[in-house]
């Protein structure tokens, strides 16, 4: 990983122009995101750790920053920033310390809505943001907001185009399922694992018809795996297969190669119950490979789950939702950077436990960025 987090944002993009003030808008963001590597939860908390007189020098020392301006400051030059541009410089920051073999893992996109502007006044609509995963690394590679979940499917095929992802895998839930959304996958040269359920009612019951009779099930390449968590025993256990001419629908979805289903067992002291879940691809691939992509999925939603627990961005009371989108890329910037320590040194440490290190040690944070 590069040495630095200002350089990557020296190109932003800003509404209009300021000048007259001694602190740049990428020594902000750094500010912003060193904060939020400490755990911190808004601007305020930000400004009142930076302003400390320890913070203060090891930012000088080590990222060049001589002065901290005040809270009402870092808001409002916050608001000159185009969230666009910054997401750009966001993934080519995300990108700089990919590993060189970055290929054939699992790219996962969801949505979430920040639930404190709901009703905001001073916001339209809701923001909604959909973020892009890099599952076996648990890094977010970019985002893209929207103004609701009713164009989750827009926004979702937008940032696909924008996202280098050459030879990975993309996974998505139903709503994604969309023949186009295949289509501009595959013309980035990656491949798609969709989940297919009512949405395309024809296709999921060709599926599951097929996967349903016994005889052809039994022709399906299979694997199970049994997982025990807390009085919770959960068997997975998935079917494949490449033998899809008789599929009707297999000329409308770009390279379509192969289907699947998985059958999710789930027991615990007060019963058992199953369900399963029917997917199509553009790789061919085997039952193994089935469960391990289609169990990344659930990568994303766990930092949506950080974001709120340890941010509580759902409670986040900035009304400008342009600063809202930025608060949110300097929060999975700091969990990336986090997450980029752990895998460096094969750390099993909380992520909680990493972050308080940070608050009360500033110098855990140089180890966080820069120590290999």
């Amino acid at each position: 990983m590069n040495n630095g987090i200002t350089e990557y944002f020296e190109d932003i993009e800003l509404y209009e122009e300021y000048d007259g003030y001694f602190c740049s808008i990428p020594d902000i963001i750094t500010i912003a995101i060193l904060g939020s590597i400490c755990g911190l939860r808004n601007i305020h908390q930000i400004h009142q750790w930076a302003t400390n007189d320890r913070v203060s020098e090891f930012l000088k020392e080590k990222f060049g920053i001589d002065h901290v301006p005040c809270y009402y400051w870092i808001l409002s030059l916050l608001k000159y920033v185009k969230p666009e541009s910054l997401n750009r410089c966001f993934a080519d920051w995300v990108y700089s310390f990919m590993p060189e073999k970055s290929k054939s893992m699992t790219i996962s996109l969801d949505g979430k809505t920040v639930c404190s502007t709901l009703k905001m006044s001073k916001i339209e609509s809701p923001l909604h943001i959909i973020s892009a995963q890099i599952c076996e690394l648990g890094l977010t590679l970019a985002q893209r907001s929207t103004d609701d979940k009713s164009n989750e499917i827009p926004a979702v095929q937008e940032l696909l185009k924008e996202l280098k992802i050459k030879g990975n895998i993309v996974v998505a839930d139903a709503l994604n399922c969309q023949k186009e959304t295949a289509e501009i996958i595959v013309k980035q040269k990656a491949d798609y694992l969709l989940c297919v359920k009512d949405n395309h009612p024809n296709l999921k019951k060709d599926i599951e018809d097929y996967v349903q009779d016994s005889s052809l099930r039994d022709t399906m390449q299979t694997v199970s795996r049994t997982e025990k968590n807390r009085g919770r025993v959960e068997t997975r256990t998935a079917y494949v297969t490449t033998d899809i001419n008789w599929l009707e629908q297999k000329k409308e979805w770009k390279n379509l190669k192969c289907i699947g289903a998985i059958h999710t067992e789930f027991s615990t002291k007060k019963g058992t119950s199953s369900e399963w879940h029917y997917y199509l691809s553009s790789r061919e691939m085997t039952a193994e490979q089935l469960l391990h992509h289609a169990r990344m999925e659930w990568s994303v939603e766990s930092m949506h789950w950080l974001l709120d627990v340890h941010f509580e961005e759902d409670w986040c009371r900035v009304e400008n939702k342009d600063v809202q989108q930025c608060l949110n890329m300097f929060r999975k910037a700091a969990i990336n950077l986090i997450k980029n320590f752990k895998n460096r040194n094969n750390s099993k440490a909380a992520i909680s436990k990493l972050m308080f290190e940070c608050l009360m040690e500033p110098q855990m944070i140089s180890r966080v960025i820069f120590e290999n």
